[in-house]
This record gives structure tokens, sequence and C-alpha cells, in this order.
């Protein structure tokens, strides 16, 4: 009988949380001051992205040596995430994660919009969901506002330098647009990063194993919980996500350093701001322009021309677009409306009617204004076509934004737009 082997099969590695840190100007003094704050066991990993010089060799990773006990490295590509280590973005690259190990490429020449920051915090967002911890430091410009917002759609928690940041722009940006949940200097934000480093039954991966508070906490709290933004707000999500709806509770949960839901409950009767809080954060909805590429391509090439082949001379164009969030997906339609009627029927009465729960989200889809992040899947030609440059935003062109009206609307108690 041949002798059985050991056998070779190991246990899936357990995912190691990341908190991921962005900057540019100013933000290396910023660094300096979190990392010397923040004791070398909290079994986090730490990716810093800043804008750097492509031309210019880094030395980020022997200055940051110099200030934590922790080992910090250059990224490399397909280095797996350790804890407690400190890993520093390359120039002239790109950088994501994906299962646990880092992903580098080359980064793009001009005019493509450079977003390192965004880059990173969306694909953390992605695969790290609710356990994602993201960070602004001092910079210019506006990169990092973008994955600040889809960090906290996935439940994550977001963090921005205050004033005391050397360049206020990328974490001002960030807090005016509401998606940062807490606003301190840098040894504030270590203190913050280390107490989460030890609420490990509240914070964790989406990977990992159920903890206690989904396990036992009964349906009767959530319940309460949904009544209490029912009668606040008017809307009922009893039928919403529940899991979407628990992630965002122990969001809060974290925020406010409480351990049971029954607490959180007390919190909301003490603090009736806080139900309006929590309804922002249930609402908080991360979109962009031509967001799906194959649709697009079929609206444009196949359905949009063979809608207007059907059209009566002065019979209007009428669309409805429900959960527009804060407009790129009525815009983009728009302006795929304008490409193929040009050519066609020029004269096509168009009326494109967006709507969404959110009254923050429709006021910001009216004004049509959009970061530099935010327009970065846009063609060069798009860009230049409809939209104009104000400072660092850019604007829907008035041509466009004729074509669409936006209105609050709820589709669970309110009639439908007529057709």
């Amino acid at each position: 009988m041949a002798k059985k082997t050991a056998s070779t099969h190991r246990p899936p590695l357990r995912p190691v949380p990341v908190v991921a840190i962005g900057a540019s100007a100013g933000g290396l003094e910023a660094l300096s001051l979190l990392l010397a704050n923040l004791s070398s066991t909290t079994g986090f990993a730490f990716v810093y992205i800043q804008h750097l010089d492509p031309e210019q060799e880094s030395h980020l990773s022997a200055l940051m040596g110099r200030v934590t006990p922790m080992p910090v490295r250059e990224a490399g590509q397909g280095m797996r995430i350790e804890p407690d280590s400190v890993y520093i973005i390359p120039p002239d690259k790109d950088i994501e994660i994906i299962d646990g190990t880092l992903r580098l490429s080359a980064r793009q020449p001009r005019p493509y919009l450079h977003m390192p920051i965004d880059q990173f915090f969306i694909s953390l967002a992605n695969q790290q969901k609710e356990g994602a911890i993201a960070i602004l430091l001092s910079g210019a410009a506006s990169d990092g506002t973008l994955g600040l917002k889809a960090i906290k759609a996935e439940g994550g928690i977001t963090m921005a330098q205050d004033e005391t940041a050397q360049f206020q722009s990328m974490p001002q940006t960030a807090i005016r647009e509401g998606v940062v949940d807490l606003v301190l200097p840098p040894k504030e934000i270590a203190k913050e990063v280390e107490r989460l480093s030890h609420q490990s039954y509240l914070f964790r991966l989406n990977t990992l194993v159920e903890g206690p508070g989904d396990v036992e906490t009964p349906d009767e709290d959530l319940k309460a919980v949904i009544l209490f933004i029912k009668k606040a707000t008017g809307v009922d999500f009893t039928h919403y996500k529940i899991s979407t709806i628990r992630r965002r509770i122990i969001r809060r949960m974290l925020l406010y350093k409480l351990e049971k839901l029954q607490d959180y409950i007390r919190y909301m009767k003490q603090h009736t701001h806080e139900v309006d809080a929590l309804y922002s954060d249930l609402l908080i909805n991360v979109t962009h322009f031509f967001r799906d590429e194959e649709t697009m391509d079929y609206l444009k090439k196949i359905l949009l021309p063979q809608i207007i082949k059907n059209k009566l001379p002065r019979d209007p164009l009428r669309i409805w677009i429900p959960a527009c969030s804060t407009g790129q997906e009525a815009y983009s339609l728009a302006m795929l409306i304008l490409e193929v009627v040009e050519d066609r029927v020029p004269s096509l009465p168009i009326h494109i009617f967006a709507t969404d729960l959110s009254e923050a989200a429709i006021a910001k889809a009216r004004q049509g204004n959009y970061s530099r992040s935010e327009v970065m899947d846009i063609s060069p030609q798009r860009l230049l076509r409809f939209f104009t440059k104000v400072d660092d935003h850019y604007r829907i062109s008035r041509t466009i934004r004729d074509l669409c009206v936006f209105a609050p609307h709820n589709i669970f108690k309110d009639p439908p737009f007529p057709g």
C-alpha cells in the first residue's frame, strides 16, 4: 500500500485590511505626522498614493522608514499585502489592489486625466467593501473625492485632513462633496485608525465570517431604525436591501464608538440629526459618465436609431431616467442622442426627465458641474464639445442641460412621469 503523503492543501490566506492614504502637495509632512503617531501593531496595511513627478526617482520609502518602525517599501507588481507594512506608489505608475495583491500599470500620457488616488480608492472599495478605510491629506486639485465616495458607498470609513493641511483644495473638495466622515489633523487621524483596529467585531472585511453584530441583531431593532427614518423623512426603506442597511448602520456605529444596535437606537433618539445622516448614507450612490460601455454602444448604434426612425415629424422623443443620482447617466444619454440625431433628424424635440429620491443629488445634477476625476472617462472629443472648463471643474454645456429636467421623485409612492 502506497504511503500517504502530507496534504499540500493550505487554508486560504486571511485578507489583510488596507488603509489607503492619498495626498499631493504638502502631503509628505502630514503623512510623517500620521505614521509617527501610529503603532506598528494595528494589523492594517497602509498604501500611500501621492502625485509624483514621473521623471524623478522617488525617495519616499527611505524618508518614511525613518518615522515608523513598520517596514516601508515601494510597491511592486504582484506584491502581496502584508499586515503592519507601508507601501508607496512608484513614480510614473498607477496602482490598484486585486485579491490582496498590488497591481501596477503605466501612467497614461496626456490628455488622459491622471487620478491615481481615485483609481486606488475605487479598487479598494470594490475589493474590501465595508472593511475599507481611506484618508485624504494635503493636496491641490480634487483627486480622491470620487474614490472617497466609492468607499463611503460600500460602507467604509473616510477621513480627511482639517485646516492643518498645507494645501487645502484636495481635502476641502471632498469635505464639500459630503463624502468625508471625520475631519481631523494627522495626529488625530492616527488615533482613529488605532481605535478602528481594535473594533474587529464590527470593522471587518466583507469576505470574513459574519460577526456577532449581524448574527445577534434582532429584526425588531432593524425595523425600529427603518421606522425612525420613515417618520423623519417620509421614505420607507422596508423593502430596501437589508444587508446594505446593516452595513450603513455599522458604519455609523463605528463613528460613534457604539458596540450594539440598541446603543445606536438610543443615540438616534437623543440626537435627531443622526436620522438625517443615516438617510443620506443610505442614498449615497457612485456613478459616472458612460458607465456601461456595452450598453451605451448598443444604445447609440442600434436602439436609438430604431426609435428615431419610427418617430413621426414633430413627435418628441421622451425619456424618463429614475434613480438618476447626480446626473451623469442623464447627461450621457443626452450626448448620445445628439450624436445620433444630428445627421438624421436635427429638429427632433428631445425631453429627458431625470428623477431621484435624493434632493442633494438632484441639486448637483441641475448644476451640471463636475470635477476632473468625474469626467475622466469622457473622451477628449466629447469633453471639448459638451463641456466648458471652469477653473478646476467642467460644466455641462447649455445645449445638453436644456434637454434634461431634474426633479425629486419617489418611485414607490409618486405617480410615474407620463410618456
